[in-house]
């Protein structure tokens, strides 16, 4: 019999806390990430106000420097702690899937210059479109819809940019280009991307509306990535006959392995806390996990370095808080922890190499407090031992330290 009936997880997208151990291995704009911390700058320099995350426990969370505005609670109502990243890298893919278990000891490929021509002349001769070379390097999203959005429009040509991520991302507009032929085009950039020397996580389609000027990237976003290459606790669930429910691009991010139950892209993350809402309501779910992303924190604030931004949906999100703790039943778990950092007072867009924080609660508990620092796999390794199943390849359960 399970401990907890049903487990929720939610991953706050890029929500760091502070320098790994071993962040200066990792760079940003040439700058090593040893510095970087999500929200201890962020806390410091425009100041944070998430009392429902605090009462969890996250201003307890063991720190050189407390978080300045979020303050320690002397009797929180849950568990936190902070884990460490064992896997070689700082990416959405790597991350997800370090938590689902997996170990990844080879970071997938980037391209700091751009794509190979090799890789640009195949997507050319597949779509009859013929490709913007200036855009093809590390470039924020909206960034490079802006700058040749107009150019697009006139021509019909394709914007395909990366970013520090092992990812290849072709902006088009609806108007011009449409979904559906940049799905296809997407898929076929994934059929080429599948081993080294571009062996890319995802390929994600990147679709825009607007006027020059004006440009707004819609909800018809869709991320193509590669299968897992070994078994992750979703795998072990679904085995078993274990509902498993995806929110937002958690389904893109594991290609589908393992979820039984998906709920769709979020528009937003309040979209994303709706349809969380909306699982966890279900009759349907009696039994099972629920695994959500919400990635505005990483997509809309991180990356376009933008801390106030990133506050205030800090924010929106602690807001949200208790009607998802409403709608848990007693035997119910909540788990609230990110992928990777974001700090968006650091130098570059890039990720961080960080800790994540780590937060549970259940209106079961009789206990709260501190659990001890470990890693992202232990998150799973919880998972299987709470729902009887083997564990993946790594992580260490801490089930027993939740009563």
């Amino acid at each position: 019999m399970s401990k907890f009936n049903r487990m929720h997880l939610i991953v706050l997208d890029s929500v760091g806390i502070g320098a790994a151990p071993d962040a200066n291995n990792f760079v940003n704009a040439g700058v090593p990430d040893g510095a970087s911390d999500t929200l201890g700058h962020i806390s410091k320099t425009v100041g944070l106000n998430v009392p429902n995350m605090a009462k969890l426990g996250l201003g307890n969370i063991p720190r050189e420097q407390p978080l300045k505005t979020v303050p320690a609670e002397s009797n929180p109502t849950g568990y936190a702690t902070k884990l460490e990243e064992v896997s070689l890298g700082k990416d959405t893919m790597t991350g997800h899937w370090e938590i689902m278990g997996l170990n990844i000891t080879e970071p997938f490929d980037t391209f700091w210059n751009g794509f190979p021509e090799e890789i640009l002349t195949q997507i050319e001769e597949f779509s009859g479109r013929k490709i913007i070379r200036e855009a093809n390097k590390p470039y924020s999203g909206t960034a490079v819809i802006d700058d040749f959005g107009p150019r697009q429009m006139e021509t019909g040509e394709l914007i395909i940019y990366t970013s520090a991520d092992p990812v290849l991302q072709i902006a088009a507009h609806e108007d011009i280009i449409p979904v559906e032929e940049l799905y296809r085009i997407c898929e076929f950039a994934r059929s080429i991307t599948l081993e080294r020397p571009a062996l890319l996580g995802r390929i994600i389609a990147r679709p825009y509306v607007g006027k020059p000027g004006n440009f707004t990237r819609t909800s018809n976003r869709r991320d193509l990535a590669i299968s897992p290459f070994a078994p992750t606790v979703l795998d072990k669930l679904n085995e078993a006959g274990i509902d498993t429910y995806s929110v937002g691009k958690i389904s893109d991010i594991f290609n589908g392995e393992g979820i039984n139950h998906d709920m769709g892209h979020n528009k937003s993350n309040n979209h994303g806390v709706d349809n969380l809402i909306k699982a966890m309501t279900s009759e349907d779910f009696k039994h099972g996990f629920s695994f959500t992303n919400l990635v505005d924190f990483d997509a809309l604030y991180g990356h376009r370095r933008n801390p106030q931004g990133y506050r205030d949906c800090l924010h929106e999100f602690d807001e949200r808080l208790p009607e998802i703790i409403a709608a848990m039943k007693e035997d119910d778990l909540l788990m609230i922890t990110a992928d990777h950092g974001n700090d968006p007072t650091y130098a570059g867009t890039d990720h961080t190499r960080e800790y994540i924080p780590f937060l549970a609660y259940s209106p079961s508990f009789k206990c709260s407090g501190l659990i001890p620092v470990g890693h992202f796999a232990d998150i799973s390794a919880t998972i299987a031992d709470n729902f009887g199943v083997e564990k993946a390849m790594i992580g260490e359960s801490f089930l027993d330290k939740l009563v």
